[in-house]
């Protein structure tokens, strides 16, 4: 393992070591993450399915949807997954700030028995 201290600066921003940067492949985006001691900062990596483009293509071709209306079909109903994401953030913040959002842990995980 390899360590390098780095300054923050007043607007409490650091600059990664050129090294660290290329080894591990960052680009725009850094995705930290709060750990118990410290913070992680990795680079964020494209996934390939975060828009949930695969899980589309296959739910069509399961369909036997092909050519030029599975091209259609999906264009279609990739238009409905930003809005569809808005609305779960939305009930999720309604339900957060509502006493119904109000779980304890054993609520939510069950007890251990």
């Amino acid at each position: 393992m390899e360590r390098k201290i780095i300054r923050v600066s007043m607007k409490r921003q650091v600059t990664l070591p050129q090294k660290y940067f290329e080894v591990l492949g960052f680009q725009s985006e850094a995705e930290c993450v709060l750990q118990d001691d410290g913070i992680l900062i990795r680079p964020v990596r494209d996934s390939g399915g975060d828009d949930f483009s695969e899980q589309i293509l296959a739910d069509l071709i399961s369909q036997g949807i092909s050519g030029q209306e599975l091209l259609d079909k999906f264009k279609e109903q990739s238009k409905k997954v930003h809005p569809a994401i808005k609305k779960l953030i939305a009930e999720a913040d309604s339900l957060a700030e509502s006493d119904q959002g109000k779980k304890t842990l054993d609520e939510i995980f069950g007890t251990e028995d």
